[in-house]
This record gives structure tokens, sequence and C-alpha cells, in this order.
């Protein structure tokens, strides 16, 4: 089975405790791990659940019934998936992919738009943005406030340098636009790639 991100935080926790989808759902949005694992869709939980179980990297640990909820399936990890957990880390944290999110793709094709909406729309990116680390700065406070470990903790630090180093960058572009010190002309553009091709 390839590692995933989601796969790898189910692992990560039926590593402290065997959980039903549920449990491990409320956790993910306990942690907050819902800012870097996609877990929107509640059927891609249950998909990567099926997958890890048909890996024999978790094993049904018991199933009970309430009157109150349908039927639960409780899984631990298994040994094998003690083992891919280590892997899938090791791995994760040593080799770099490429990732193809939307925006470095709308960032090549921003020649299609005027210079005075681009500045407009990256403007309005740039306060999302803030907005977020403000949002990282207050959950760095409670966690401080509760005196958590640091390690509980990296993947907002790196969120944090992420959207610092992206606001940096599009301060300095939104600036350069304005001034005009950055502009282009569509129809120019479209004739160097006609002549290129």
């Amino acid at each position: 089975m390839r590692s995933s991100p989601l796969g790898l935080t189910v692992l990560s926790l039926l590593h402290m405790q065997p959980l039903h989808p549920y449990g491990i759902q409320r956790l993910i949005k306990q942690w907050g791990k819902d800012q870097v694992v996609n877990v929107s869709q509640r059927a891609s939980l249950y998909r990567t659940i099926d997958r890890l179980f048909d890996a024999g990297l978790i094993a049904v640990r018991e199933t009970s019934r309430d009157q109150q909820y349908p039927e639960r399936t409780v899984y631990e990890v298994t040994d094998a998936g003690r083992t891919t957990t280590r892997a899938w880390l090791r791995e994760m944290l040593v080799a770099t992919r490429s990732e193809y999110p939307e925006f470095p793709a709308a960032l090549s094709f921003t020649m299609m738009l005027l210079p005075q909406e681009v500045e407009a729309d990256l403007t309005a990116r740039a306060a999302q943005v803030r907005a977020q680390l403000a949002e990282l700065e207050a959950s760095a406070e409670q966690s401080r406030q509760l005196a958590l470990p640091r390690i509980t903790v990296l993947e907002d630090e790196y969120r944090r340098a992420v959207l610092t180093a992206e606001l940096d960058w599009l301060d300095a572009v939104t600036t350069d636009l304005r001034s005009g010190a950055l502009t282009w002309d569509f129809d120019t553009l479209a004739a160097l790639a006609r002549a290129s091709s």
C-alpha cells in the first residue's frame, strides 16, 4: 500500500488506542490534524480504513452494537502497521515530492488577467493568509497555556513559517504590481508564444 497523509494519520492515532472510525475522525478534528490532512469527506476516511485493513496494517479489535447507534467496528494497529507507520513517517520526512497545488498553477497563467486584477486577487489572498496566521498564533498561545510539548505542534510551526514566507512574497508582488514595476501585455506574450511554437 502506498503511503498517504490520511493513512499515516489513521495508523498513528491507532498507535495511541483502538478506535472506531467516528472516534478517529473526532480525534483528527480535536487535535487540529484536519488542518494538515483532508478529512472533509467521511467516505475518504472509510476508504482509507478499508485499504489499511485489506493490507493487514490494521485489524478489527471488536464490533459493538448500541441501540442508539449503528454497529461500530473498533480497529487496532497490527505489528505490520507499526512497522509501516515508521517507514512512512521516515519517508515523508525525508523525501521531497512534487505536489501540484492550485495556487502555483494559477500563478503560471496570471498573464491571462490584467495587472490590476492580479493585484486585487493577490491582495485578497494576502488578507486570507494574514487571517490564517492569526488563527495559528491563537492556537500557539493556547498550546503554550496548556504547556503542550513542542513536538505536538511542529506542523503548526511549519505552516506558520510557510504562510509567513507566502505573505512576504505576496506583499512584494502586490507592491510591484501597484507601482508598475511588474506589468505585462497579453497580446505581446501571445505573440511570443506563437513565435516560439
